[in-house]
């Protein structure tokens, strides 16, 4: 008995301890957030073992686990037809809203989702909820590309299944059997669907043969860039919750198809050092000093390395190729894409990608709508179900349909 009123206060302690982080004072629901992050950090320990083991990759342990958690919802869409169809080798799920009197044709949606490139499904409750939500409140048709995933793919696998599901959509007779209105269509995606999201519209301005090109694009908290890991936002939401720059500099290696060894190469800019001349060229375009307002730059300074590493944009170098890293896209690309919608929020390691994307367009000539949430984190729009439900969710979502609702 002694010795359990000794180890309940201990186990309490240590779990505070890991649980509790601490966290801008702004911050949307914070102990909930904590709780979230506490849930994904043991998560992702127990699969780094597994991994280490030897037994099974830490990311398909991880999305093994996360199926297996949402098996245990179940999503009402009484009002919306959900099917599940494959557009040029590429699995979709088709979120249809009934036919509202003598309504011939309907606005759409094609939707990418996020997880790193490697993690969540198009057929998840989280992303699931989303996009039913997007049918019935836009009464659109809202496509979600099931594109494959890393470990099983790397770059440019996951760019191509975008851009091969989206080009299949937009032909006039995909359009016609769903009742899809050519004019009114917009690509959007959170995290590392609007990484993807960014990268099919810029490839699709320039694909001449197209009939149909999208009228908007929507980008959630986009993850745009790999060329700079000191950014303002970097360099304050290091440590944030849900997605801290450890974790976002590992996506990328795994994206690319690299070894860990160089995460930290990576975390101090050896990779873009002044040294390295084939980076030099693409500076001017993610230039965060005159890219970003000053209540983003606050006191931060930039990190420049003199002398790098340039064997490490040998061994990967889809660091510098605009369909991973759409931020390095010259000029007259931008100046091709459709009004753009850009979310981001505070406390997140992306919000910077996003600021300076939209800055670009803008200069570019492209009408920007930059919606920016300070009490919001990376993530947080997916975040609307019990228990991962955050009042961030529902406020950046609203905000996100109505935008679409105004505009598409």
């Amino acid at each position: 008995m002694r010795a359990a009123w000794v180890l309940l206060p201990a186990l309490a302690a240590l779990s505070a301890y890991y649980v509790y982080l601490p966290l801008p004072d702004a911050v949307s629901d914070p102990w909930k957030l904590m709780v979230l992050d506490a849930s994904f950090r043991a998560v992702q320990q127990t699969c780094h073992l597994i991994h280490y083991l030897r037994l099974s990759h830490h990311l398909v342990v991880l999305n093994y686990l996360i199926g297996t958690f949402d098996q245990l919802k179940s999503v009402s869409s009484e009002d919306i037809k959900i099917t599940d169809a494959v557009f040029d080798g590429v699995e979709v799920r088709v979120f249809e809203p009934p036919a509202k009197g003598d309504e011939r044709l309907k606005r759409s949606v094609v939707y990418i989702h996020g997880g790193g490139w490697a993690l969540a499904s198009a057929r998840t409750s989280l992303y699931n909820n989303l996009c039913r939500i997007m049918a019935e409140s836009l009464n659109a048709v809202v496509v979600s590309v099931e594109y494959r995933l890393v470990p099983k793919v790397c770059f440019p696998e996951q760019y191509h299944d975008a851009l091969r599901a989206t080009k299949h959509f937009l032909q006039p007779d995909v359009l016609a059997e769903y009742s899809v209105d050519p004019s009114r269509i917009a690509i959007s995606g959170d995290s590392a669907g609007g990484n993807l999201a960014a990268a099919v519209c810029q490839q699709l301005s320039k694909d001449e043969d197209l009939t149909v090109r999208p009228k908007l694009q929507a980008l959630i908290y986009p993850v745009l860039q790999a060329f700079d890991f000191n950014t303002p936002s970097y360099q304050q939401n290091m440590n944030m919750p849900v997605l801290p720059r450890y974790i976002m500099i590992n996506y990328w290696i795994d994206y690319l198809n690299g070894n860990y060894a160089l995460a930290h190469e990576l975390l101090i800019n050896n990779h873009t050092a002044l040294n390295v001349g084939r980076a030099l060229s693409f500076r001017a375009r993610l230039n965060w000093t005159s890219l970003l307002p000053p209540s983003f730059k606050k006191s931060y300074k930039p990190v420049v390395q003199a002398t790098g590493t340039a064997a490490i944009v040998e061994r990967l170098p889809a660091l510098l190729d605009v369909r991973a890293v759409p931020l390095l896209a010259d000029d007259a690309t931008l100046a091709r894409q459709p009004r753009t919608y850009m979310l981001t929020c505070e406390n997140d390691v992306l919000r910077d990608d996003g600021a300076m994307y939209a800055k670009r367009l803008e200069h570019a000539g492209v009408p920007v709508t930059l919606d920016h949430f300070h009490d919001c984190f990376h993530g947080c729009m997916i975040f609307t179900v019990w228990p991962a439900d955050f009042s961030a969710g529902v406020q950046t979502r609203n905000s996100y349909i109505k935008w679409l609702d105004e505009n598409l």
